[in-house]
């Protein structure tokens, strides 16, 4: 991972915890946590990607009164996918990477409401057919504008 990339993550990051915890927004943002580990784990290990995951995944899970665990083992999977798409495909278009974002934020949820405690979570119509695919959406358009931003400025160089 370039250093470029590292910064970008690490603001992404911190700008979730900012704008979601320290503000209160909650779902007013998009998942920019998630959008930070899909753009470093595509220039990680299949271990390094992993990893990233599931230390974001605790960080995540930390701030959650329901099931703690959930997002650990969805941001560790999601990250290790997302290590290992760079081996299957070569994108560098708007097309992939809004496909990208989009699916890896509908998987994580689909993921973490799976292994999340029956009696905390919504009904799977509800959750996983309407309000993630809706999220998914936001995050798609955040990392696209977010990837547009990065291209634009490394192609001046």
């Amino acid at each position: 991972m370039t250093r470029r990339d590292a910064v970008v993550a690490g603001g992404l990051i911190f700008t979730h915890l900012l704008l979601r915890v320290g503000f209160g927004l909650e779902n007013q943002v998009p998942d920019l946590m998630l959008l930070a580990l899909l753009l470093a784990s595509r220039s990680l290990s299949l271990r390094a990607g992993a990893g990233l995951g599931f230390v974001l995944g605790v960080v995540e899970d930390s701030f959650s009164m329901l099931s703690f665990g959930a997002s650990v083992f969805a941001m560790t999977l999601v990250g290790a996918a997302g290590a290992q798409v760079r081996h299957l495909f070569v994108g560098r278009s708007i097309f992939f990477h809004s496909t990208y974002f989009l699916l890896g934020k509908w998987v994580r949820d689909f993921l973490s409401w799976i292994v999340s405690d029956a009696s905390g979570r919504g009904g799977f119509v509800d959750y996983v057919l309407i309000e993630s695919p809706l999220a998914s959406l936001y995050v798609a358009a955040a990392g696209v504008a977010i990837r547009l931003l990065l291209t634009r400025e490394s192609n001046r160089r």
